[in-house]
């Protein structure tokens, strides 16, 4: 990126709540990992790889992370990815990523718990020595595991609480795996003093996010744009100031949106929902956070409202929430010029 382009993505603070440092892996990155654990891929070039992207619909962009993903399979793999997507986003101007992995599809590969749990920790310390960019850890629980597994996932976040881990997802075939299935986790997430950041509302309605947010008592919903079908549930989600993750071109690329143009998010922010803006798949989706924040400002959402959003939902200490809100405070949004924003 040439100085120019660094300049103009850093040009106002971000902070990203939604990220799968699975697929944050560079495909020239992706292909080494790959031959050093001796897993095949679909494609032996970069550019192989990122045809693999073209997705169809949200089924095979599932297919397709199965297919990569599962080449990450130690804990410097798992570090790698933290570090490595802390460097880019801060060249986007972030300071502070919740980022999600999901460690039981590791598992039932063989794969240690603690090599990932660790992995991913000792990536979140490094990220913040060298990039300044405070990274906080969220484990999805896979749909299609089978709930002792959910269970099992959450014990160990537990275990590494005090080295960044500080909530627990829900994510994969939303379609097949309701959110209720999962209550006995969630449950036990809460007894360990963990968030609950579900994913919902994004290839199914509004059912999923009831559920995401009466059965699992979801702290913020990741997804969660379908809530525009119910009027109750809009109302239920502002006075419960239940924040949402939103990845408006991530929802392009995968089709659960027809066009940018089409996408709920200002009907979301106009019912009173705090929606914070995050890239979500970035690699597999050829996005980036700079991007992400532009298109939701293309549709009327603008930059400090996103920050403010994502410092109202973060699960940080309130110690490090009062450093973001510092940053907000100082920073001179109101001076933006149209050419930093665009």
């Amino acid at each position: 990126m040439e100085d120019t382009e660094k300049a103009r993505s850093a040009s106002y603070p971000k902070i990203e709540l939604h990220v799968h440092l699975e697929a944050t892996v560079r495909p020239e990155t992706l292909l080494e990992i790959a031959r050093r654990n001796d897993i095949p891929l679909p494609a032996d070039t970069a550019e192989g790889i990122r045809k693999l992207y073209d997705f169809r619909d949200f089924d095979h962009f599932i297919e397709v992370w199965i297919l990569t993903t599962n080449a990450l399979k130690t804990a410097d793999d798992f570090r790698r990815v933290v570090v490595d997507y802390a460097e880019d986003a801060a060249r986007h101007g972030a300071v502070y990523i919740e980022g999600i992995f999901s460690p039981i599809e590791r598992t039932w590969r063989g794969v240690g718990w603690d090599d990932i749990f660790s992995g991913y920790c000792d990536g979140a310390q490094e990220a913040r020595a060298l990039h300044g960019v405070d990274v906080r850890l969220t484990p999805d629980i896979t749909r299609g595991a089978a709930p002792e597994d959910g269970v099992e996932l959450v014990g160990y976040a537990a275990r590494y609480r005090d080295r960044g881990v500080v909530g627990v997802g829900l994510g994969g075939e939303e379609a097949l795996h309701p959110p209720e299935k999962f209550i006995e986790a969630f449950a036990h997430a809460r007894e360990e003093g963990l968030g609950s950041v579900p994913h919902a509302g994004e290839v199914v309605g509004p059912v999923s996010i009831w559920g995401a947010i009466d059965a699992l008592q979801a702290d913020r919903v990741r997804h969660g744009i379908r809530a525009v079908e119910d009027p109750a549930l809009l109302e239920e989600l502002a006075a419960r100031q239940i924040v949402l993750d939103v990845t408006p071109l991530s929802n392009v690329r995968t089709g659960v949106i027809k066009s940018l143009d089409q996408h709920p998010l200002p009907d979301l922010v106009a019912a009173g929902i705090a929606c914070t803006v995050s890239t979500d798949d970035p690699e597999m989706f050829d996005t980036d956070l700079t991007r992400e924040y532009e298109a939701a400002r293309s549709i009327g959402v603008d930059p400090q409202a996103a920050f403010e959003a994502g410092i109202d939902g973060a699960l940080c200490d309130e110690g490090t929430k009062e450093r973001l809100r510092a940053i907000s405070n100082d920073f001179d949004w109101a001076h933006l010029t149209e050419a930093e924003l665009v």
